[in-house]
């Protein structure tokens, strides 16, 4: 239902933001992938026929503000619900009189924001309602529903992918801001449409951080007479640090640090700084990208220059000892080095051969030669028995098979041409040579 409102009440008490909230379809800004002429969502919204479904998009996209649309068009009971604010009790609550309304024949759409925030016990709560029809479940959520929404909740509901608003679709929406009455329409706003692209591209896709922006701008802006100039200084004021979507336990966290690695691993250094870049200044740990980094340097350089490992751990020891802002040109120094260096994944794929083996094959005793023996009772099971020092030998090489039985002449390890790596590659083929010869 509705709030009503008196006559005395000031909208220009509430943030421009919430001023300026779509009302229909025609003022939402943005998502024309799903909401243009003819698209899917567009046809299920116009038609009342929605049916359960998770708009998944990053903050500021217009998931809510879809939501409160849809309550206005359709003809179903509509329900809001905090996944912040509420528990168990109250949605039992709620889902017992959506029942009671479609045994009258009535639907009910129960919108969920931050449905992320709801653990699986909560979740599993409206599966069976979902599932009967007693409900229509409405979710938002900036974070992948994949790995936050429960499975069998998530298999009935389409997920609709919200994207970040470009910036001329907010730079419009900043210039409608300004002419706008439920915006600044009835005062006389001077500001440059360059000024508003940049602060479209300030607000990152966020359109609630773009009209917030801008509102801070007007208020801090020259008032002369009844005009109010907004200014380049006064705009610069008002951004002096970019605001980065970054969410250090959220999917942007891991999109950002696969960027990274990807980058080195392609050997675009220009590329592996700005991803470096981008996650340092939106406050990330630089001891976690330090530990990332040096995982890289053996599973991606490896025995191709062995020295990408001494750089990466040394990057480490630098983040710990000063941390930052100091450590960003450390940890710029391995990220270049790394992008750089010869790749090679051998040991990489190396251990992934070895490590299927050794969970699924027979887990085979140590062979003899090879075990210690440390007591008399030992020497007597001959334990160390047949074992061949290499060391004594002129060659320092021995025929002794090292692997158990059923494993004989397997090979992991296949070094590759690349970097350092091709002298092991030739140093391997000749003891390789050498024990064939000698077998």
């Amino acid at each position: 239902m509705m709030e009503q409102r008196t006559f005395f009440e000031n909208d220009d008490s509430e943030p421009l933001a919430a001023r300026l909230r779509p009302q229909t379809l025609e003022e939402f800004c943005g998502q024309k992938h799903l909401l243009g002429e003819g698209k899917v969502l567009r046809r299920l919204i116009e038609s009342d026929k929605v049916g359960s479904m998770i708009f998944w998009g990053p903050p500021g996209v217009g998931k809510t503000t879809l939501a409160r649309i849809i309550a206005r068009r359709t003809k179903a009971n509509f329900i809001d619900f905090s996944a912040v604010t509420s528990g168990i009790k109250e949605i039992k609550q709620v889902m017992e009189q959506a029942e009671k309304n479609r045994r009258f024949g009535e639907n009910t759409i129960l919108f969920v924001d931050e449905i992320h925030r709801f653990n699986k016990a909560q979740q599993d709560a409206f599966l069976p309602f979902v599932e009967k029809g007693s409900i229509i479940l409405i979710g938002a959520t900036t974070e992948n529903p994949s790995f936050e929404v429960n499975g069998a909740l998530l298999s009935r509901c389409k997920v609709f992918v919200l994207q970040a608003l470009k910036t001329e679709e907010l730079t419009e929406l900043l210039r409608r801001a300004v002419t706008d009455e439920r915006g600044f329409g009835r005062e006389r706003v001077e500001i440059s449409d360059e000024l508003l692209e940049a602060i479209a591209n300030f607000a990152n896709g966020d359109a609630r951080s773009a009209l917030s922006t801008l509102e801070m701008a007007v208020l801090n802006g020259e008032r002369t007479g009844e005009t109010t100039i907004v200014t380049r200084e006064t705009v610069e004021q008002c951004t002096s640090k970019k605001s980065l979507l970054y969410d250090k336990s959220g999917e942007e966290h891991y999109n950002l640090i696969s960027a990274l690695h990807k980058s080195m691993r392609n050997s675009d250094p220009d590329a592996a700084i700005y991803w470096l870049a981008r996650m340092l200044e939106a406050g990330e740990d630089p001891l976690y990208i330090a530990r990332r980094v040096t995982r890289f340097a053996s599973e991606d350089v490896g025995l191709a220059d062995p020295r990408a490992l001494e750089i990466a751990v040394a990057a480490y020891q630098a983040c710990h000892f000063i941390g930052m802002p100091e450590c960003t040109v450390h940890l710029a120094e391995a990220v270049v080095y790394l992008s750089m260096a010869p790749k090679s994944n051998a040991l990489y794929v190396a251990y992934g051969m070895a490590k299927k083996d050794a969970l699924t094959m027979l887990a085979e005793p140590v062979p003899l030669p090879l075990r210690n023996a440390p007591t008399k009772l030992m020497k007597e099971l001959e334990y160390g028995k047949g074992y061949q020092y290499a060391h004594d030998t002129e060659e320092k090489l021995t025929n002794m098979q090292c692997l158990p039985e059923s494993l004989s002449g397997k090979e992991y390890y296949f070094p590759t041409d690349e970097g350092i790596e091709s002298k092991i590659k030739a140093r391997l083929a000749e003891i390789k040579a050498w024990k064939k010869q000698h077998r």
